[in-house]
C-alpha cells in the first residue's frame, strides 16, 4: 500500500447507495452505520466500487463485532487482552437467541445528544496557526457544545493569539515553559469543568465528539477515556507509511475496558498502556488528576519526546483505576506529511517511550519496564530487521534506524539521576 496518494472514503453501510464511487486511485474506506464507526479497509482501484454482495459481507462482519462488544446479553463489555485487542466472549447459545440484530444495531448507532456543558476542551498548540484554526472550526461545529474551550499556546512569542481572536468563545492561555506536558497541566489548571478532554492542534474532531465523551462518562464508571483516531489525509508516502506500516493510532472499532486484569497480565513485561489510545483523543474526570497528579512534565513533546499520556494511564491503572476506549468518540489526525519529519517523529516516539519506562520503574518498581528496555525492544528491532529484509516494505529500514536512534537516545535517562529524582515532586503535584 505504498504507491500514489490514497483517497479516504466515508461509507455508510446503512445507506441504500452505500458505494457508487469507483475513482481511479487506491482508497482507504471507512465504514459507518449512521454515526457509529464500524471498520476500515484499504483497496486498489480495480476493487472499487464494492459490489452489493461485498458490502453485505462487510456489514455482517462489522455488525457482529459491534453487537458482541456493545450488547450486554451478547457478552459486553469486552476487556482488553495482552495485546490490547478485544476478546469476544460471545457464546453460541447467545448468538442463536439473538433477534432483530439490525434493530439492535440501529439502536447502538443512535448518535449521542448528551449535553457537554460539564466538559472542558483543552487544545495545546505550538507554532501551527493554520492547523489550529482548522481544529477550532471543528470544535465550533460540535452537536453538543462543550462548557469551555481552552487553547494553551506553548510558543515563545504567543503566535496562536492572532488565530484565537477569531473565535470569541475561546479562553486563551499562554504557557511559555516548553513541553506538551507543561502545556496540558496549564490547561488543567485553567479549566473549570468536571470532565477535561484533550485534542491536538493537528486534529479535526467529529461533530459528535464532545457528545460521545459526555455519554461515555455518564454510562461508565471510569476515570479516563480514549477514542478513535482516524487519518485525515493519506496524500504522501510519509502519511501512508505511518498509517499502514506503523499502524497509525490504532484500528480497533469496538469499545474496550483496560482494567486491573489487563494491567496485571501485562505488568511483568512492562504494562502495555500505550495500547490504550492516543493523546490526540483522550479525556479524564477531574478527580483522576486530584488522585494521581497531572502529566509528568519530564515527558512528552518538547521534553523527553512522548508517552506523557501513557505514563499517566499507567499511574491510573497501577493505583486501581480503569480506562475506557470508546471509538464512538472520533477525531481525524493530520499525519506528518514529509519524510524527514516522519523519521524525527518515530525517533522521538521511541526516545519518549524509553523515558516513560524509566519513570514508571522509578514510580512503582516494576521490573517489567526495565526488561522491556533491554530485552523486548532489542528483540523487536531484530525481528523487524529480518522481516524487512525478506518482505519489505521499502523505507522500513530507515524508519527502524530512526527507532533504534530513539532507543539509544532514551537510554540516557537511566543514567540521569537528577532527572529521575524529580519524579517525587511531579508525582505529588496537584492540579487544583
Amino acid at each position: 500500500m505504498s504507491g500514489g496518494a490514497f483517497r479516504i472514503r466515508q461509507i455508510d453501510l446503512g445507506s441504500p447507495d452505500a458505494d457508487v464511487d469507483a475513482g481511479d486511485t487506491p482508497s482507504l474506506s471507512i465504514f459507518w452505520w449512521k454515526d457509529l464507526p464500524l471498520g476500515m479497509r484499504a483497496s486498489l482501484p480495480d476493487e472499487l466500487p464494492y459490489t452489493e454482495a461485498r458490502l453485505r459481507q462487510l456489514a455482517a462482519e462489522f455488525s457482529a463485532a459491534q453487537l458482541a462488544a456493545r450488547s450486554i446479553r451478547l457478552g459486553a463489555p469486552l476487556r482488553a487482552t495482552y495485546e490490547g485487542c478485544p476478546k469476544s466472549v460471545l457464546s453460541l447459545t447467545a448468538a442463536l437467541d439473538a433477534k432483530d440484530l439490525v434493530g439492535c444495531l440501529d439502536e447502538l448507532a443512535t448518535a449521542s445528544s448528551a449535553p457537554a456543558q460539564h466538559v472542558s476542551v483543552v487544545i495545546c498548540t505550538r507554532d501551527r496557526g493554520p492547523a489550529l484554526a482548522q481544529c477550532l472550526q471543528s470544535i465550533a461545529r460540535q452537536r453538543s457544545a462543550p462548557g469551555e474551550v481552552i487553547v494553551v499556546d506553548n510558543s515563545r512569542d504567543a503566535n496562536a493569539w492572532p488565530v484565537c481572536i477569531h473565535f470569541p468563545d475561546i479562553r486563551y492561555v499562554h504557557e511559555p515553559r516548553p513541553g506538551l506536558s507543561a502545556a496540558r497541566s496549564a490547561g488543567i489548571r485553567a479549566s473549570r469543568r468536571d470532565i477535561i478532554a484533550f485534542t491536538d492542534d493537528d486534529v479535526e474532531v467529529h461533530p459528535g465528539w464532545t457528545a460521545e465523551i459526555a455519554r461515555a462518562f455518564a454510562e461508565w464508571d471510569v476515570e479516563a477515556l480514549t477514542g478513535l483516531v482516524l487519518p485525515a489525509r493519506l496524500d504522501t508516502i510519509a502519511q501512508r507509511r505511518f498509517q499502514f506500516d506503523m499502524g497509525g493510532f490504532g484500528a480497533t472499532f469496538v469499545p474496550l475496558i483496560f482494567d486491573q486484569r489487563f494491567f496485571e497480565e501485562t505488568r511483568p513485561s512492562g504494562a502495555h498502556v500505550w495500547k490504550i489510545g492516543a493523546g490526540a483523543n483522550m479525556a479524564f474526570r477531574r478527580s483522576a488528576f486530584d488522585r494521581v497528579g497531572s502529566f509528568d512534565e519530564r515527558l512528552g513533546a518538547g521534553a523527553a519526546g512522548c508517552s506523557e499520556d501513557s505514563e499517566l494511564w499507567y499511574r491510573l491503572l497501577a493505583t486501581g483505576g480503569a480506562c475506557l476506549y470508546e471509538p464512538r468518540a472520533v477525531v481525524f489526525h493530520h499525519h506528518r506529511r514529509d519524510w524527514p519529519g516522519f523519521r524525527r517523529q518515530m525517533k522521538a516516539y521511541m526516545k519518549g517511550h524509553v523515558a516513560a519506562l524509566v519513570a514508571q520503574y522509578d514510580n512503582f518498581g516494576d521490573r517489567g519496564n526495565i526488561d522491556r528496555i533491554w530485552k523486548q525492544l532489542p528483540a523487536y528491532f531484530v525481528r523487524t530487521f529480518v522481516k524487512t529484509l525478506f518482505e519489505g516494505p521499502p523505507g522500513r529500514i530507515g524508519i527502524l534506524a530512526a527507532e533504534v536512534q530513539g532507543w539509544l537516545a532514551g537510554l540516557q535517562f537511566l543514567l540521569r539521576f537528577g532527572w529521575r529524582k524529580r519524579r517525587t515532586s511531579n508525582w505529588l503535584r496537584k492540579t487544583r
